[in-house]
């Protein structure tokens, strides 16, 4: 298998795992605290360094990681995000509630511009679960509104139009082409950094053949020693000059000719 074909397939397997992750993340935030999750996306980071940095042959593995797992950890937080909507999309039940009491959102403090809404049936009892959350003055007491509530009283109940998870959904997997389009990116530079050092090598070992051959060849009765460029394809005609003259031969001829004096 040649290294060009190896490196698309380190590409693919890199890009599997980086979508993976981002899976594997969002199922875990769901059970998992900080405690388990930050040193799992550090361990994450560092290997996806490892494996760009291998990819792309030279210093920018470590910021292409970084980008992959900022991509990732946005993706992550958005789909926890629409989780809830999506959730509530799939198992709620629209109801006609009337609203019996509003307070502000204890979490906004007394300036808060955000209200909580309890919500009761027609026949009196009261939405389990969490209370609606609405913009301040949205909805008056004993005002009648529609929602979609759970009915295991998990979810807090929404606006039919608010619990739309589209939006999340299409962030999400714009982020993970983003991640993907970084790996890509990342193999492409590394193709071209491989390519660079490989020409520079054959470059080399040429300049080295010629050097060997002026310095060892044998001149002629007119004291000019004729080599062929042909043999060194990669080697410019000033570059050979220029090891000639390192060697105290001058051109012999019309300027191009790749024979030299001593």
């Amino acid at each position: 298998m040649s290294r060009g074909h190896l490196r698309i397939l380190s590409a693919i397997g890199i890009g599997c795992y980086a979508l993976a992750a981002i899976v594997g993340f969002f199922l875990l935030a769901d059970h998992y605290g900080l405690g388990v999750l930050v040193p799992l996306w550090v361990a994450h980071g560092v290997l996806l360094a490892v494996l760009l940095t291998k990819l792309c042959a030279d210093g920018t593995g470590l910021s292409a990681a970084l980008l992959v797992v900022g991509a990732s950890l946005v993706a992550v937080y958005i789909a926890d995000l629409a989780r809830d909507d999506l959730t509530l999309e799939r198992r709620g039940e629209r109801i006609t509630a009337t609203v019996v009491r509003d307070w502000p959102d204890p979490d906004q403090g007394r300036q808060a511009d955000t209200y909580d809404y309890a919500l009761a049936r027609r026949d009196g009892t009261r939405l389990p679960g969490p209370a609606l959350r609405a913009g301040s003055h949205s909805f008056a007491v004993g005002q009648t509104v529609t929602v979609l509530a759970d009915p295991e009283g998990v979810l807090r109940p929404r606006m039919p139009g608010d619990a739309d998870a589209t939006g999340d959904v299409l962030g999400v997997g714009a982020l993970a082409l983003i991640a993907l389009g970084v790996v890509a990116a990342t193999a492409r530079r590394g193709a071209v950094v491989a390519r660079r050092r490989e020409e520079r090598a054959r470059v080399q070992e040429q300049e080295h053949t010629l050097r060997e051959a002026l310095r060892t060849a044998s001149a002629d009765d007119h004291g000019v020693i004729e080599v062929h460029p042909a043999h060194y394809p990669d080697v410019s005609h000033r570059r050979a000059a220029g090891i000639a003259g390192q060697l105290g031969l001058q051109p012999a001829d019309e300027p191009g000719s790749w024979r030299f004096r001593r």
